[in-house]
């Protein structure tokens, strides 16, 4: 027995120092990391503390799964695991270089967009992002060296589950800590910076897994009495349509310009004395155009999917990955499906592949009638094509035959590319010289907005020239931001100021344009955002939007609320900008005084109060348990684009 117990002793001392290495190891890249290449917003001793702390437990917990191994496999299984979590940390740091977040379990289903996304993947990749797996080669040196020495003995249990005991009792410890500081942390989890901050990568990455499941189940556990709490709230804060805009576009065509990446700060923007978007510019002064300055995006994960979705839906995006990729066969009532019942065909055009963000598929569940895809466009060059698809010059020309073949009224949408992150464009095609920020993203930013500019400007004289202008309300949009957090250093060199947290809001504002031939246009200063756009359209064309559940409001309407409530919670009014827990006046950018608070909490509340009644809608699957008077429900089944697109050419 004494022989058995100085051996299991030995094992210990053996292995014991290679293991410990590993943890340490594992703990301090991910601290440097977390502290380095994340905006994490820490603030104070405490928080300090727990961003030190907090990859620790984790470490400890997840390495410690090779002492269950046996012989000489545990070094190897502690390699796979070492390897496992530092893809996972680094991949976040990529991911996270341009869209300012985490990878969550839903955007690893995205994986069908990946094969488009190459060149922008390779853009965000730093040459000193090798030093990221030195610690892994030297491991793997180590284990796989004949002159390392590996003890062949193995771990009892008990030691095995000691450390485990040990490694959750640092990580529950560390939640106490983060609980104190931020109550409710894991229950209001809108904001994906703080589960970072508090708990750590590799923590949240196991809170993201169990969070997805949970809202994965929500379908099956749904049923109609759900649907309820969602359509009485809406019901109760509609806002009826303002009279002297009601039915002004009503019978007109619609057209959606889906302007990809662009920021409202680009509006009248000179760069060195020239105007960057010239014609946009005019069709603020243009007597038929209603302009939007306070129009914010709300996208989260989804991007480009995600303002497309509340366009059409009035539903928030999700949280975590995109609507588009894991509610595609969800029921809707989307816009093409309620103006189908006023005789509106549907279509939209898009020079890029079909499967991209799922639309081949999502688009039959919101009742397009048609989808152009780049298969629809065969008169191509090669110097026709952007990393993205069809450049917007060449696709704007094709797409004008392809519009042809639609009866009126139509409803359509146009997804241009061009302007897109990296923003790469072939110098013989710009007419504006880059910026000199020193920041590539940036610099280029003005060119590739020069030329959507110019391409909007043409589409603009062929629809003159079809007929088809005194007809159709127009309607541009912003997608979301083109220039991230990340690049504010560049971006107060643009603007020639500090980008402060209020300054930072702001510029997540994205330009709106609605054209209407006939009616008095200007520039509108309500607050409103993406969830706002479809009662705001659905007014002017004169259909009563009052039975849908909508979480967005006539920004037209008169009692339109200007409250615009982000994704992660946070939000923005005329009167507070509550970000990142803290409430701003966004006059002066300082913090609210004490009296100003109680609206300031209430406001919030509202906000995540709609967050939490939309998610329950889409990953309930909600809607098919209700259907409003005269909508007649959409079977994807009908629709079948591939059938059609041959019809077409032949």
């Amino acid at each position: 027995m004494k022989k058995i117990n100085m051996m299991s002793k030995e094992t210990f001392n053996k292995y014991m120092p290679f293991f410990l290495l590993a943890v340490v190891m594992l703990w301090m890249k991910t601290y440097v990391s977390q502290k380095t290449q994340f905006k994490l917003d820490v603030d104070g001793v405490l928080q300090e503390l727990l961003l030190f702390i907090n990859p620790l437990g984790s470490a400890l917990l997840f390495l410690s799964l090779s002492l269950f191994f046996k012989g000489t496999r545990k070094y190897i299984s502690l390699l796979a695991i070492y390897t496992l979590m530092s893809v996972l940390l680094y991949s976040n740091v990529v991911y996270y270089r341009f869209f300012s977040d985490f990878i969550t379990l839903p955007t690893l289903f995205q994986t069908q967009n990946f094969g488009d996304l190459g060149g922008s993947v390779l853009t965000l990749i730093q040459p000193t992002d090798a030093l990221f797996f030195v610690d892994v080669v030297f491991l793997s040196l180590l284990v796989f060296s004949k002159k390392f020495k590996k003890d062949p003995g193995s771990f009892k249990n008990k030691v095995a589950v000691s450390v485990v005991t040990a490694a959750l009792a640092i990580s529950f410890f560390n939640l106490a800590m983060a609980e104190g500081d931020r109550p409710q942390l894991l229950t209001r989890g809108f904001d994906r910076n703080y589960i970072v901050k508090y708990l750590g990568m590799y923590n949240y990455a196991i809170y993201d897994t169990v969070e997805s499941l949970k809202s994965s189940s929500q379908r099956v556990m749904a049923d109609s009495d759900d649907s309820t709490e969602a359509l009485n709230y809406t019901k109760s804060n509609y806002a009826e349509p303002n009279k002297a805009y009601f039915g002004a576009a009503e019978g007109m065509n619609v057209v959606y310009l889906h302007l990809e990446s662009f920021q409202t700060f680009l509006m009248n923007y000179e760069l060195n004395g020239e105007e960057v978007t010239p014609f946009l510019n005019s069709l603020i002064e243009d007597e038929n155009t209603m302009y939007f300055d306070n129009f914010f995006h709300q996208t989260a994960q989804g991007k480009t999917s995600d303002a497309e979705f509340m366009l059409e839906n009035s539903l928030f995006g999700l949280p975590k990955g995109s609507a588009y990729i894991t509610k595609g066969k969800n029921t809707y009532q989307a816009a093409p499906a309620i103006l189908k019942d006023k005789g509106y065909e549907s279509a939209v055009f898009h020079g890029n592949n079909a499967t991209f963000w799922n639309r081949s598929e999502i688009y039959k569940s919101f009742g397009y009638d048609h989808f152009f895809d780049i298969e629809s466009y065969t008169n191509l060059e090669e110097k026709d094509m952007a990393e993205y698809g069809v450049l917007d010059k060449p696709f704007f020309e094709q797409s004008a035959d392809l519009l042809e073949t639609l009866p009126e009224p139509f409803y359509t949408k146009y997804i241009t590319v061009a302007h897109h992150f990296p923003y790469h464009i072939d110098q013989e095609l710009t007419t504006i010289e880059k910026g000199t920020t020193g920041d590539p993203s940036v610099d280029n930013y003005f060119q590739t907005a020069r030329y959507a500019d110019e391409a909007i400007e043409q589409f603009f004289a062929e629809l003159e020239q079809s007929g088809l202008a005194d007809n159709t309300m127009i309607v541009m949009y912003g997608d979301h931001y083109g220039i991230s957090d990340n690049h504010n250093q560049a971006m107060e060199q643009v603007l020639s100021k500090e980008i402060t947290p209020v300054e930072n809001a702001k510029l997540q504002r994205v330009p709106l344009f609605i054209h209407v031939p006939g009616l008095e246009g200007g520039i509108n200063h309500t607050y409103g955002g993406q969830i706002d756009l479809l009662p705001t359209v659905m007014h002017l064309l004169g259909v009563e939007t009052q039975d849908y559940v909508h979480f967005g409001t006539d920004l037209l309407s008169k009692e339109h609320e200007e409250l615009v409530t982000f994704r992660n919670g946070d939000y923005v009014s005329p009167e507070i900008y509550a970000l990142n827990d803290t409430f701003y006046d966004p006059e002066t950018g300082l913090p609210l005084e004490e009296d100003q608070l109680e609206q300031a909490e209430e406001f919030k509340q509202r906000g995540e109060y709609e967050l939490y009644l939309s998610d329950q809608v889409v990953n309930g699957d909600l809607l098919r348990f209700y259907t409003p008077e005269g909508f007649t429900p959409i079977n994807p089944a009908d629709y079948n684009y591939q059938a059609k697109a041959v019809e077409e050419a032949e």
